[in-house]
């Protein structure tokens, strides 16, 4: 699995530990900023990892800043996103299983380092189960695609 990873200066540090979270486990990522220092706008990094994602030049992407909640608002406006706040082991999980979401959003401010990576080995063990969620998703995508004529 090859994963698109970003953030703002609110969440460098936890960015950095989940990236050597993803280095011992072996997971490949590319890293779409921002640098250590740099000042960016949180929606730009979301969309450009969201656009990453939905292109299909990664398979899944995670998006850290202060909650997690305005990167996880932006990238649910790239069509064919389903970007997730998880901050928990049950909404993480369930974001994958019955949501299918390919975009996991944290909160450095929110929640601490040993947890985030605690989160990010769950969401990535984690396909979506189809099954009754199928008919659910399906209908997010309808629901977008009626606005985007």
């Amino acid at each position: 699995m090859k994963l698109a990873i970003g953030c703002d200066e609110a969440a460098y540090a936890l960015k950095v530990e989940i990236m050597k979270h993803l280095d011992e486990i072996g997971v490949e990522y590319k890293d779409f900023g921002a640098d250590k220092g740099e000042i960016v706008l949180y929606p730009d990094v979301a969309k450009t990892v969201a656009e990453a994602v939905a292109a299909g030049e990664f398979e899944r992407g995670i998006l850290v800043c202060g909650t997690g909640i305005g990167m996880a608002i932006t990238a649910n406006k790239v069509p064919g996103i389903r970007a997730a706040v998880c901050h928990d082991p049950f909404s993480t999980e369930r974001s994958r299983k019955s949501n299918n979401a390919q975009i996991m959003c944290m909160g450095e401010r929110v929640i601490g380092v040993e947890l985030a990576k605690y989160l990010v080995d769950i969401w990535l063990k984690c396909d979506f189960a189809g099954g009754g969620s199928t008919p659910k998703v399906e209908r997010i995508m309808e629901v977008e695609r009626s606005y985007h004529k």
